[in-house]
């Protein structure tokens, strides 16, 4: 069983808890009041009208492009013997080095 003591102790703590929540509950009441106050003065206050948004300014157009000369057709070319590509040698094995013989 707890001593009187004990007890007053307790108690005095949980009054003091109690005294904290309270003060903590009238601070929350107070900002709540203020926030009501702006909200009912922000809706009373006459709207102003969005102005009108600006139309984008117009691309500048890019400098138009110059014309190709026309391409002067190419003197037709003389025919020449096709030669044929002679066929590649295949390279030779290498050779293994002869293997050390352990003795």
């Amino acid at each position: 069983m707890a001593t009187a003591k004990q007890i007053q102790y307790r108690l005095g703590q949980a009054k003091k808890k109690l005294a904290k929540v309270n003060k903590e509950l009238t601070a929350s009441k107070n900002n709540v009041k203020k926030l009501e106050a702006q909200l009912k003065k922000a809706k009373a206050a006459p709207k102003k009208k969005a102005a009108p948004k600006k139309k984008a300014a117009p691309k500048k157009k890019a400098a138009p492009k110059k014309k190709a000369a026309p391409k002067k057709k190419a003197a037709p070319k003389k025919k020449a013997a096709k030669k044929k590509a002679a066929p590649k040698k295949k390279a030779a094995p290498k050779k293994k080095a002869p293997a050390k013989k352990k003795k």
